[in-house]
């Protein structure tokens, strides 16, 4: 067996591909997007990039049913769109194994909340694994398929930024090739009406019990390590990392793998074995609540907080009482907040959305940066497709002359996940708003995936491509019409006749992201200093390339593409290329 350092995500694939998984369905979102694209690499295994995950998490389910291994991975709030199929998977169970994944983004480093799943597992009553290294990412994953077929049941795997994105040594070995299973018609199992549905929430209970005594007892996901025993930490996943890190063997470990169901003895056995007992976890006390409701004192959430991530260095100092910096610490670097890229095609449409002072109701992409100064030229952002929605919502109580002053904003990928039917709400309930689709030719945001818009699947193959002006026609919008946001007066026009009229009205704002290795850029622009008047209506795009150094205006060429629209601004004419 070989062995190689390789990223968590990469070594679910890995775990996926040596357990005989056949079929994968997600939909792209940080931290999980790279699971997915790195199984795709497997010949032996059908990948796809579903339109959402909900879809994707049906499609995972019907795989299992037909009697294949499958998987579905999604991020935390992803979770949310696919629990309607997660919570009646658990009643119907599976044929071949499932797994589920999720990738929690515990600090928010790409996400708009921060959300626990370990609460998804235990509501939907099923079984939640969660490594705490690349190798176990194999090890969990292999183990979770043959137990998924044993107790008839999905499996969530739980990941975390650090865990997906993070490199640690592993062992790789070959594939184990796995039968399609038979397929029996069986309406009582998974057809879920009432009557059927009473009968299988009994097996449910009663596999939580079994797997409660046989799993969660064991040490096939749950480790003990003794160490020093003034100390008992009880941790999981990039928790019981951090830990380790800070105390080492001054403490011992009861190491959790396995979240839902948690053990009751092996606990118990441990804390009769050390003179304190300590819960380390981030976001919510899930394993806190449970160690207390065992009746066994412990610290958690008292020293530790429900926000953000942990570090070692913070675990040493409220547990040992050492205030260690960090090595090589540096002094800190200026703050540098995100922006759109040079190029990008989202700065001219929110320069012009800015410039009219609409109220914008945003989405999730890039373009959610439209929301940073100095563009400022975003008011709302919730969820994916709650641009449209949400929109309509707040035009029907403020009434028409609001609907004049106010557009969405939503991408290309982003509508088809879920912006689809918050368009079908405004037509169907004679809403005039306006709709603005950043059509920027790819899923930028996640790391340029193909979605339905684009004409390839995952592996580049040629595809079925949906046309969104003749999908918005479709659904009954009259009002159709295509612009290029990097022409700024033409944009400006688009904008204000559909606002001026009384109906619904959709507006594609269409250029290819800056960054796709086709899009061929221009020469870098200069500023002429000798008309330049400093009065800084360039800086207004908010272009990282543009500058203000020593009073004087200035472009930096080694981020300049020459998109031209500091050109197009500039009154005096004082930008050329």
């Amino acid at each position: 067996m070989a062995k190689k350092l390789m990223l968590g995500n990469d070594a679910v694939a890995r775990g996926l591909y040596e357990a005989g998984v056949r079929f994968i369905s997600s939909y792209p979102g940080t931290p999980s997007t790279e699971i997915t694209e790195c199984a795709s690499r497997y010949d032996e295994i059908y990948s796809e990039w579903a339109p959402n995950e909900k879809v994707a998490c049906e499609a995972a389910i019907g795989a299992a049913i037909g009697g294949g291994r499958a998987f579905c991975a999604m991020k935390h709030v992803g979770l949310n769109v696919a629990a309607d199929p997660l919570f009646v998977t658990a009643y119907t169970g599976v044929n071949g194994g499932l797994i589920i994944a999720v990738a929690d983004d515990q600090g928010l480093h790409s996400s708009q909340n921060e959300q626990d799943s370990r609460h998804y597992a235990i509501a939907a009553k099923l079984p939640m694994v969660e490594p705490a290294d690349s190798a176990e990412c194999i090890d969990f994953v292999k183990k979770a398929y043959d137990l998924s077929e044993k107790y008839d049941t999905p499996f969530m795997l739980r990941l975390s930024t650090r865990i997906s994105h993070s490199q640690s040594l592993v062992e790789v070995g070959e594939r184990e090739e796995r039968p399609v299973r038979d397929y029996q018609k069986n309406p009582g199992k998974y057809v879920m009406m009432p009557g059927n549905a009473k009968r299988r929430h009994v097996d449910v209970e009663e596999r939580l019990v079994r797997m409660r005594e046989e799993l969660a007892e064991s040490e096939l996901f749950n480790k003990v390590e003794m160490g020093g025993k003034k100390i008992g930490v009880i941790a999981a996943g990039i928790a019981y990392d951090y830990a380790r890190e800070a105390l080492g063997d001054e403490a011992s470990y009861l190491k959790l793998g396995l979240l839902n169901p948690l053990p009751e003895k092996l606990i118990r056995d441990f804390a009769a074995q050390v003179d304190r007992l300590v819960v380390i976890e981030e976001l919510d006390d899930v394993i806190e609540t449970h160690v207390k409701k065992l009746g066994l004192p412990c610290d958690g959430k008292n020293l530790f907080s429900f926000l953000y991530e942990y570090t070692s260095v913070e675990i040493k100092e409220k547990l040992l009482g050492e205030k260690t910096p960090l090595a090589g610490e540096l002094p800190a670097a200026p703050v540098r907040p995100p922006v759109m890229c040079p190029g990008c095609p989202h700065r001219g449409l929110f320069y012009v959305l800015a410039k009219n002072k609409l109220t914008v109701s945003g989405d999730i992409g890039c373009y959610t940066l439209g929301a940073q100064p100095p563009l400022g030229a975003m008011d709302t952002t919730l969820c994916m497709g709650a641009s449209i929605s949400a929109l309509h919502g707040f035009n029907t109580v403020r009434g028409p002359e609001s609907a004049k002053k106010s557009v969405a904003v939503i991408g290309d990928s982003t509508f088809i996940h879920s912006g689809i039917t918050s368009l079908i709400d405004i037509v169907y309930n004679r809403g005039i708003s306006t709709v603005i689709i950043v059509d920027n030719s790819i899923t930028g945001m996640t790391g340029h995936q193909q979605n339905p818009t684009t004409g390839y699947t995952i592996k580049m193959e040629p595809a079925g491509k949906i046309s969104l002006e003749d999908l918005c026609r479709s659904l009954g919008i009259d009002r159709v019409r295509v612009v290029d946001p990097g022409d700024l007066k033409a944009t400006d026009a688009a904008v204000k006749e559909e606002l001026a009229v009384s109906e619904p009205s959709v507006i594609i704002a269409r250029r290819p992201c800056a960054l796709l290795k086709y899009v061929k850029h221009g020469a870098p622009l200069t500023i002429d200093t000798e008309k330049c008047v400093n009065c800084g209506m360039c800086l207004k795009l908010g272009c990282p390339a543009i500058s203000k150094m020593d009073g004087k205006m200035e472009i930096d060429p080694t981020l300049c593409n020459g998109c031209g629209l500091c050109e197009s601004v500039c009154a005096v004419g004082a930008i050329r290329k």
